[in-house]
């Protein structure tokens, strides 16, 4: 009788040490994961037609740890002249890059953009930009609407310190599940 009490202590503690093991590693996991990615909202149709409004993303939160963000990346960040909201547009201009606008047109470095993939070209107006080191020029995909570089009384850069990550999958409502596409080739002809 006493053989069989000895018995279940051990069974006992080993249960236990499993428990917390588990526990700990899906603690370590869950911390691990909520660092290197984060769900984004769409709320508006600066996006479309790419993203909508009510779509759920994925932002890779490590996408720009070892490597500059590039021009066609989606990206979430801080926005400049509110940094409580967050945004997200495409990234047009980078570090040294000169961006130059009239009404229906982008140039980059000299370079007109072919856009295939926003709503309608639509610029305020011709100006011309210079994209200062560490930021970024955005804009939305859906010209007529979307507030961004264009229209940004405190600046017209984000702060690469303000990029919160590079959206990369659009995963609600699963039937506009999509990888989100840079449309590398866009901006395959300009050079730094």
């Amino acid at each position: 009788m006493d053989k069989a009490k000895d018995d279940s202590r051990p069974r006992r503690s080993h249960l236990l040490r499993d428990a917390i093991e588990t526990i700990v590693i899906t603690l370590v996991l869950f911390l691990l994961l909520h660092l290197a990615i984060q769900n984004y909202h769409v709320d508006g149709s600066s996006m479309q037609p790419g993203l909508t409004t009510d779509e759920n993303v994925i932002v890779n939160k490590t996408a720009y740890l070892f490597q500059q963000p590039a021009r066609g990346d989606v990206i979430v960040f801080h926005f400049p002249c509110n940094p409580q909201v967050d945004y997200i547009k495409r990234v047009i201009g980078l570090p040294g890059d000169t961006i130059r606008t009239d009404h229906e047109h982008v140039w980059v470095n000299g370079v007109q953009l072919s856009e295939s993939y926003i709503s309608a070209p639509s610029n305020p107006d011709s100006k011309t930009w210079t994209v200062p080191a560490n930021q970024y020029y955005v804009l939305g995909d859906n010209r007529p609407v979307s507030d961004d570089s264009r229209w940004w009384s405190c600046t017209s850069f984000v702060p690469k310190d303000d990029i919160v990550g590079k959206a990369a999958v659009v995963f609600w409502p699963l039937s506009n599940w999509e990888v989100i596409d840079t449309h590398a080739s866009t901006f395959s002809q300009v050079k730094p």
